[in-house]
């Protein structure tokens, strides 16, 4: 993997175009409910204002579907960002067109701007070449920091590579690095945890993960697809019927630990009568809503002896205090693990956060499904267009 990095270039006078990931939680109101991806940016901005670069900082929010909506301006991301950065932050309201140019034009070294949603426009979803050429013509120099959108290939992603000499960011590079180095050079015994809803989003990592750890834990309502194709009566949990056969091939591997007992439900409600059963006893009408307290215990014992271990996906219905056993167990024996932890994003992400463990962890990715994509061997689009990049303005002199 041959890509720039920040320490390839001199940022002193130009106009830097960072791609961010400010897809930050907002409540009803449009308020900010969790900054963190706002704080995992500052980094790589605060390098860049040191070096006295004119900072252009450009995300997405929501999904606007190319409309402008209200609650979905850049506006509280922008405050937020200048309270956290202390220090003005201009925001626009577009990112494109004559308004953003003469702006841009107009700024002094270490001074940072904010554009407007780029997903207000349906170009940027479609890697449009001319959106992202407008978006290129603002600046010098193109920095891709925003891991969770690497495997979207956007116009600010993908695209804007093509005009415009480009490298990754502080938080990409770290993100690289550590998930990369998990993989590639694990210390053993290396376990990976597997949870979530459904196998079918999952079966590239599962078998990619096969080639490299020493066992692979399964929770989450997908246990019950791998547990039907063993034969097991799972009552009324959620399987996905046409993904049975697979999971029995994948059962051929003696590396995958599945669920001894579950805690199951009557209803999908959060306040349901619950009860741990064996994976043998469980009911025809029972659902299956977290791993059972044996479960807990073998998969804590085998976490105690793993030397790294990548988690992504929770154990149970985390949401549902009821129901956050499994998924909070596992977190914690991660967390008071000599391991080396590797969290991969989404739901696990915000479990960990949920449970104040992120600090215990090695690293808690800030990408959901580029982090699962890059679990699964697959080669991200943001992370190939910068290569590509490098081979083109190679003998540029930067």
């Amino acid at each position: 993997m041959k890509y720039r990095t920040l320490k390839n270039f001199k940022f002193l006078n130009r106009e830097v175009l960072v791609r961010v990931d400010f897809n930050v939680p907002l409540d009803e109101n449009g308020k900010i409910t969790d900054d963190k991806r706002i704080k995992a940016a500052l980094p790589t901005i605060k390098y860049l204002i040191k070096k006295k670069a004119m900072v252009i900082l450009m995300s997405h929010l929501g999904r606007p579907k190319g409309e402008i909506i209200e609650r979905l301006k850049m506006d509280a991301v922008a405050k937020r960002l200048q309270k956290l950065l202390r220090k003005p932050v201009y925001k626009l309201d577009d990112c494109i067109g004559s308004h953003v140019e003469n702006f841009v034009d107009g700024l002094f070294p270490g001074e940072v701007v904010l554009l407007e949603n780029l997903r207000f426009y349906p170009e940027e979803k479609e890697n449009d070449s001319n959106f992202a050429q407008e978006l290129a013509g603002f600046s010098q120099i193109y920095v891709n920091d925003a891991f969770g959108t690497c495997h979207r290939s956007h116009a600010s992603v993908d695209a804007i590579t093509k005009y415009i000499p480009s490298c990754a960011g502080l938080l990409l590079e770290k993100e690289l690095k550590i998930m990369g180095d998990a993989l590639k050079k694990p210390k053993k015994p290396f376990v990976a945890v597997m949870g979530g809803v459904k196998v079918s989003g999952k079966i590239d990592a599962i078998k990619n993960l096969l080639k490299k750890v020493d066992t692979l834990l399964i929770g989450g309502a997908m246990m019950f697809t791998f547990l039907k194709a063993e034969g097991h009566n799972v009552g009324k949990s959620l399987v996905e019927k046409d993904k049975i056969k697979l999971a029995k091939q994948l059962l051929k591997s003696k590396k995958i630990i599945l669920p001894v007992d579950a805690v199951v439900g009557s209803k999908l409600e959060k306040n349901t009568k619950s009860k741990s059963v064996a994976i043998e006893k469980i009911g025809s009408r029972d659902i299956g809503l977290d791993i059972g307290p044996k479960t807990v215990k073998i998969y804590s014992d085998i976490l105690k002896k793993a030397k790294t271990i990548v988690w992504n996906g929770p154990m149970g219905k985390f949401e549902w205090k009821k129901f956050l056993k499994g998924t909070e167990a596992i977190a914690r024996a991660m967390a008071k693990s000599k391991a080396f932890t590797v969290v991969g994003g989404g739901d696990s992400a915000a479990a960990v956060e949920m449970l104040n463990l992120e600090n215990k962890m090695s690293h808690v990715s800030t990408g959901g499904g580029a982090s699962l994509d890059f679990l699964a061997g697959k080669k991200l689009p943001g992370i190939t267009a910068l290569e590509k990049n490098y081979r083109k303005f190679r003998k540029l002199k930067l």
